[in-house]
């Protein structure tokens, strides 16, 4: 039996911050036939936000640490500012949205990330995605607008990288729909050269996203992106593109094949 077609796209980068580009992508989003869910992150947001309170910010290979003071910062950006932003204008486009957390719903459960090599803090490694709730959502023509936070069922709300949420309720949704999921910034795709907006790569193999890696090409914020797509290409997604604004609803971009 065909499945229906569940679209999940994540946006980030300068996207959520710049009018212009925000509204550029939910003008493109409304076009999206079909089920379909937006999931955000704010992170440059945060970091102003950091920057005026005298909070210092840290990153590990594109991952911020979250300590008790960047917890609190990142909840009152992803979970406020930026989500009500992204449903106000979607509302603004006669689409029906819903702004959540993984918190809400118990949507994502976490636990705390387990110190290793670095200490992350407060951040979270999903656990179990509950989709029952939002499938519900989806069948009444209400938009789930998903924030990066999660929880541990405690009462600790932990900070989870959204690229890694879009993956998770890729895959999970993946089980009642065919899922396309889009990773959309403010660049074109993934560039085979940093300094040329122009080098987009059409396709891109785990094997050379490897390559690209460890000459330095792919880094950065980048990395979990490429990280979790692939992850979802391998657990039942049917396609993974990532793109910009303008070129997410065309088809365009560096789509991510199976080595």
């Amino acid at each position: 039996m065909l499945m229906d077609r569940l679209t999940i796209v994540k946006v980030g980068g300068k996207v959520v911050e710049e009018p212009e580009l925000l509204d550029q992508l939910l003008d493109n989003f409304k076009t999206i036939t079909g089920n379909k869910i937006l999931v955000h992150g704010g992170g440059k947001a945060a970091t102003r936000l950091a920057e005026r309170l005298g909070v210092e910010t840290r990153m590990v290979d594109g991952r911020r640490i979250t300590d008790l003071e960047t917890l609190e910062i990142v909840t009152m950006v992803y979970g406020g500012l930026i989500n009500k932003r992204v449903v106000a204008g979607l509302q603004a486009r006669n689409l029906n949205a819903l702004g959540l957390t993984g918190v809400d719903l118990d949507l994502v459960r976490a636990r705390k990330r387990p110190v290793e090599d670095t200490d992350y803090g407060y951040v979270g490694d999903i656990e179990k995605v509950n989709s029952r709730e939002l499938r519900f959502l989806l069948s009444e023509n209400v938009i789930p607008v998903v924030a990066p936070l999660t929880h541990d069922g405690n009462g600790m709300i932990l900070n989870t990288n959204a690229d890694t949420i879009a993956s998770r309720l890729a895959i999970e949704f993946s089980n009642f729909f065919k899922v396309l999921l889009f990773y959309c910034f403010e660049k074109r795709g993934v560039l085979a050269d940093p300094l040329d907006e122009n080098s987009v790569l059409g396709e891109l193999s785990e094997t050379e996203c490897i390559t690209y890696q460890e000459s330095g090409v792919i880094s950065s914020g980048m990395i979990p992106k490429l990280f979790n797509g692939f992850r979802a290409l391998h657990n039942g997604v049917s396609e993974v593109l990532i793109t910009n604004p303008e070129n997410f609803f065309k088809g365009r971009g560096t789509r991510l094949v199976r080595t």
